[in-house]
């Protein structure tokens, strides 16, 4: 795009320029402790000249269980949400590698104490770059944090709630004081549940594990997709189960995976290298056809992308 910002980002039923999508101080606080959000990300395909978002309508429907789990009504339905985005990527000209946020928050909250905090919503969705880091041989030296991710009984794990990230921006500072780039979170059952924003995957005895979704995981739409082209494309086994930490240890190959992390590779956990401390064959296979999925270079997986239309419309 070229400016610090897009020009338009789309507010409560309405494409709003970016400098008139205010709200007063002190609507600040309680709004966002319920808030829910969710990360998208659309690539842009030189070859094609087109922008395809990645699993847009899964992402949505995700939204609204989110708003459901923290008892936030939403007024827009799937379908609406896609064409605002849809609209709102054409409308900025859209051509590279962009994250896409929409939020629903408390409204009306402005003055009020926790108690009296309404049930109206607010809808934000908001775009910015994003350069993907796939086949860079971008990777990362995790550690297993002191802190514990929550549990359903405490906060849903499962909602993209915004107070859930606070419990892993402790566990991250942690991480990155220590001298790593991310950390790990054990379950109350002392096992492991996943990194700060990112589902973890291991490979093992030439399977692929990875913690089931009772482990206090948000139920991932990219680890979805990467179990499903393990399975389907390279051949190989995976297995949803606990995950002792040790075995993370003795693992042949390590992955974090998710709407920003997309794959990142694990070279070592704990200072225990993982494998040869190298990133391993089958993580390199499968970044490469995840790669080939979100640049719409694979057809058997269209049906996981929404053509945005921005290369048709410049031409126009």
């Amino acid at each position: 795009m070229g400016d610090a910002h897009p020009t338009y980002l789309w507010w409560n039923g309405k494409q709003t320029r970016w400098e008139d999508a205010t709200v007063h101080v002190t609507d600040l606080g309680w709004s966002t402790v319920g808030a829910v959000f969710e990360g998208i990300r659309a690539y842009w395909d030189d070859g094609a000249e087109e922008l395809y978002i990645f699993r847009l309508r899964e992402h949505l429907d995700r939204l609204h269980q989110s708003t459901k789990l923290v008892r936030l009504p939403l007024a827009y339905s799937t379908d609406e949400l896609t064409r605002a985005t849809l609209n709102l990527l054409r409308a900025n000209g859209t051509r590279e590698d962009t994250y896409i946020r929409p939020m629903a928050y408390t409204a009306n909250t402005s003055g009020k104490r926790f108690a009296q905090v309404g049930q109206d919503s607010d809808l934000l969705i908001n775009t910015n770059p994003m350069p993907s880091h796939l086949l860079t041989g971008h990777a990362q030296h995790a550690k297993v944090s002191s802190w514990t991710r929550i549990s359903d009984n405490v906060m849903p794990p499962r909602a993209k709630n915004f107070s859930n990230y606070r419990n892993g921006q402790l566990a991250s500072m942690e991480a990155r004081t220590d001298g790593y780039d991310v950390a790990f979170l054990l379950n109350p059952a002392g096992k492991v549940s996943e990194a700060p924003g990112a589902c973890v995957a291991m490979v093992r005895d030439g399977r692929l594990i990875t913690p089931d979704v009772g482990s206090g995981i948000l139920e991932s739409i990219t680890r979805d997709a990467l179990i499903t082209l393990v399975r389907e494309v390279l051949g190989v086994e995976v297995v949803e189960r606990p995950i002792d930490r040790t075995e993370l240890y003795l693992a042949d190959e390590v992955f974090t995976c998710g709407t920003a992390a997309e794959i990142t590779p694990i070279l070592s956990v704990d200072r225990y290298d993982v494998g040869d401390g190298q990133i391993g064959p089958l993580t390199r296979e499968l970044e490469r056809r995840f790669h080939d999925v979100l640049r719409g270079r694979e057809e058997r997986y269209a049906h996981w992308r929404t053509p945005v239309g921005v290369g048709a419309l410049a031409t126009a």
